[in-house]
C-alpha cells in the first residue's frame, strides 16, 4: 500500500541541476530499505520555483525540499520517509513573506510564491507524471474533448471560446474565438490546426514548461480546435532545442492514439484528427505565424504579407488556425468549467490568467501564473521575493525584444494587454525580466537590438537595414561618441521601422529603444553629454580608481592586473594608469578592503 508520494521535478531546469540523478539514487535507497511498495516516486513537470532546484515534494504532508543534492537523499529517506521528521535544513524558505517565521514551514499553497498565483495553464505541471496518460485522465483530461465531440456542434464550441474572452497568449492578444470563427467560415475541405511552440524570447520558457509538464492538455485542445473549424490534421511546431518537451509530446501522441483519442472516429463521433510534430531550427522569426507555416512547408522561414491572413489562406494555402501552447492549455478548462467561470478571472478586457517566466534580478526566478490585472509589484515583491542583495528595483522588461521597459514608478501597474500597451510595453509571450539599479538601460536597449539584428530574416529593408542602423547608433552612444542629434535620429528611424516592416519582429523591434528613451532619457544624456554610464556598465565610459584612504598597499591588485596598469610600493597607496587599464575588473574582485571602485 502506498503511504507517501515523492514528486521530483523532471523539467529542463531541475534536470540540468541533476534531478534525474536524485531519482535514481532515491529508487536505490528505497529498494535497499524495502520501501518500494510503500513510497511511490512521481516524475513531474516544472513546479515553478526554478531558482531553488532541484526540488522535490513529499505528500501527503506537502513538504517542499529545495536544492536537494545526492548526499541528502539518504537523510530524507531515514528521517522523513521512515521516521516522519521533516529535514528542516532542506525545506523551502519563504523569501517573499516578511511575516514568515523561521521555525514555521507553511504548506506550499500558503507561501508567498504560490499564494497570489492561480494556476490554469499550469494546473497539472508539477502535479502529474506527463508521460502517463492515465494521470492526465484522472485530472479530468480528455473530458472536454469527449463533451465537445458527443454533445456539441462546432459552432457551439466556437461560441463558448468567443464568449470566454480568451485572447491569444503568444503576443498580440487577438481573440481566440474570433480567429477560430474566421477559419470555420472559410470554405474548404482541407484545413489545419497549428501550435506555435517556437518560443524564442530571451529568458522565456513558459511554453516549454507546459509541454514538458502537461503535453496532453495541448493535444486535447488542438483536437477540439480541429473539430471546431473542420480540420483533420494538426502540427506542433516546436524548437529542436527542447528535447524533453519533444520526447514527452511524442509519448503523449502515441498514448492518445492507443487510447483512441487521436486518429480515426474519436469517441465514436465520426471525427478524425491526426497530429504531427515539426521542428524549428532556432530562428526567432519563425515565431511569427506566416514564417512558422512557411517553415512547416519546408521552405526558409520568412514572413508573408498579410492579408490574406492564415485563417483564410495559411498552411499549404489552406485555412489554418494557429495558437500558442499557453492559449491551447486554457481550452479544456473553459469547456469543462464554462464561460462564466473564465469571465470571473482577470479584467474586463483581459480574461483569465497569464504565465510569466520571471527571471533577472529577483530572488525567486521561475515560472508563475497570475490573474490578468495583477500588479507588477505583487509579481516582483511577493511572488518573486524582491530584489537580491538589498538592491533597488529599476525596471522590468515584458514582451522580450518586442516589448518595453517598465520603470520603478510604474510598479503598481496592473498587468494586462491594454495597460502594458499604454505604458509603451506589451504582453508578448510572457517573458518578464527584472532589472536592478546596476542595470544600464542604454545597454539593455542595445542588447535587445543585437538580438533582433541577428534574428532578422532580412526579407524587408526596414528590418534588415533599419535595425542595424539603430544598433550602430546605440553602439556609438555606449562607446562615448554619441551626440544629442542621435536621440532624434533614433526616434525618427524607430517610427519608420514600426510602420514599414513586413512582420511583427520588425514592427516591434524599436520598442526597447522607445521605452527606454521615454523613461530613462537621462541615462542616454549622461552617456552623451557627461561621457558617463550611471550604472557603471558600459566599459568605454568607465574608469577604475583606488581610494588612497582605504588602500593598504597589500599589492594584491597589482599582482592580479593582467596588463600591469597598477603601480605602488608595499604598504603605500597604489595608483591605476587609466591609459593601460583594460577595465576587466580583476582588481575590484581581488581587493579585500573595498578600496577600488568604478567611476
Amino acid at each position: 500500500m502506498i503511504r507517501s508520494h515523492v514528486l521530483i521535478c523532471g523539467g529542463t531546469g531541475c534536470t540540468s541541476s541533476g534531478s534525474m540523478k536524485l531519482q535514481t539514487i532515491l529508487e536505490q535507497e528505497l529498494a535497499n530499505r524495502g520501501l518500494t511498495d510503500e513510497i511511490k516516486i512521481v516524475k513531474t513537470g516544472c513546479f515553478g520555483l526554478c531558482e531553488h532546484g532541484p526540488v522535490m515534494i513529499v505528500y501527503p504532508d506537502g513538504t517542499f525540499y529545495s536544492r536537494v543534492q545526492p548526499e541528502d537523499i539518504a537523510e530524507i529517506v531515514e528521517e522523513h520517509l521512515l521516521k516522519g521528521r521533516v529535514v528542516t535544513r532542506l525545506a523551502y524558505t519563504d523569501t517573499g513573506d516578511a511575516e514568515a517565521k523561521a521555525d514555521e514551514l507553511p504548506s506550499l499553497n500558503d507561501t508567498a510564491f504560490y499564494r497570489s498565483q492561480q494556476r490554469i495553464a499550469l494546473r497539472n505541471c508539477g502535479v502529474i507524471n506527463p508521460e502517463v496518460i492515465d494521470e492526465y485522465i484522472a485530472m479530468d483530461g480528455y473530458k472536454a474533448l469527449g463533451k465537445v465531440l458527443t454533445e456539441m456542434k462546432p459552432e457551439e464550441v466556437i461560441d463558448i471560446i468567443t464568449k470566454s474572452g480568451l485572447r491569444g497568449r503568444g503576443g498580440a492578444g487577438f481573440p481566440t474565438g474570433r480567429k477560430w470563427a474566421f477559419a470555420a467560415a472559410t470554405p474548404g475541405e482541407i484545413k489545419y490546426v497549428c501550435c506555435n511552440a517556437d518560443e524564442g524570447d530571451p529568458g522565456a520558457f513558459m511554453d516549454r514548461s507546459v509541454l514538458e509538464g502537461d503535453p496532453h492538455a495541448v493535444i486535447e485542445a488542438m483536437t477540439i480546435a480541429g473539430y471546431a473549424i473542420g480540420a483533420h490534421q494538426g502540427y506542433v511546431y516546436v524548437r529542436a532545442e527542447y528535447p524533453i518537451a519533444i520526447e514527452r509530446l511524442r509519448i503523449a501522441i502515441e498514448q492518445a492514439k492507443e487510447y483512441g483519442l487521436l486518429g480515426k472516429n474519436i469517441f465514436g463521433s465520426g471525427f478524425d484528427f491526426e497530429l504531427d510534430l515539426r521542428f524549428g531550427a532556432g530562428a526567432f522569426v519563425c515565431g511569427e505565424e506566416t514564417a512558422l507555416m512557411t517553415s512547416i512547408e519546408g521552405e526558409r522561414g520568412e514572413p508573408r504579407p498579410r492579408p490574406p491572413f492564415p485563417a483564410v489562406k495559411g498552411l499549404f494555402g489552406k485555412p489554418t488556425v494557429l495558437n500558442n501552447v499557453e492559449t491551447y492549455a486554457n481550452i479544456p478548462l473553459i469547456i469543462n468549467n464554462g464561460v462564466e467561470w473564465f469571465n470571473s478571472i482577470g479584467t474586463e478586457t483581459s480574461k483569465g490568467t497569464k504565465v510569466f517566466a520571471l527571471v533577472g534580478k529577483v530572488n525567486n526566478t521561475g515560472l508563475v501564473e497570475v490573474p490578468m490585472g495583477t500588479p507588477l509589484r505583487t509579481i516582483i515583491e511577493e511572488i518573486g521575493g524582491g530584489i537580491p542583495n538589498g538592491k533597488k528595483f529599476k525596471a522590468a522588461q515584458t514582451g522580450g525584444p518586442s516589448g518595453g521597459c517598465i520603470p520603478a514608478h510604474l510598479i503598481d501597474t496592473p498587468i494586462d494587454y491594454e495597460n502594458l500597451l499604454s505604458i509603451g510595453s506589451m504582453m508578448g509571450s510572457g517573458g518578464l525580466i527584472v532589472m536592478d539599479e546596476d542595470t544600464c538601460m542604454v545597454d539593455i536597449a542595445k542588447f535587445f537590438l543585437e538580438f533582433t539584428v541577428d534574428e532578422s530574416c532580412g526579407k524587408c529593408t526596414a528590418c534588415r537595414i533599419g535595425t542595424k542602423r539603430l544598433l550602430q547608433i546605440l553602439e556609438k552612444i555606449t562607446s562615448g561618441n554619441g551626440t544629442m542629434e542621435d536621440l532624434d535620429t533614433l526616434e525618427e528611424l524607430a517610427a519608420h521601422i514600426k510602420t514599414t516592416a513586413l512582420c511583427g519582429l520588425g514592427q516591434t523591434a524599436p520598442n526597447p529603444i522607445l521605452s527606454t528613451l521615454r523613461y530613462f532619457r537621462d541615462e542616454y544624456i549622461a552617456h552623451i553629454v557627461d561621457k558617463r554610464c550611471p550604472a557603471g556598465v558600459c566599459k568605454a565610459l568607465l574608469s577604475y580608481v583606488i581610494d588612497e584612504e582605504k588602500c593598504k598597499g597589500c599589492t594584491a591588485c597589482a599582482r592580479k592586473c593582467p596588463v600591469n596598469a597598477i603601480t605602488g610600493s608595499v604598504k603605500n597607496p597604489h595608483v591605476i594608469d587609466t591609459a593601460k587599464c583594460i577595465k576587466c575588473g580583476a582588481c575590484v574582485e581581488t581587493c579585500r578592503f573595498d578600496a577600488i571602485y568604478k567611476k
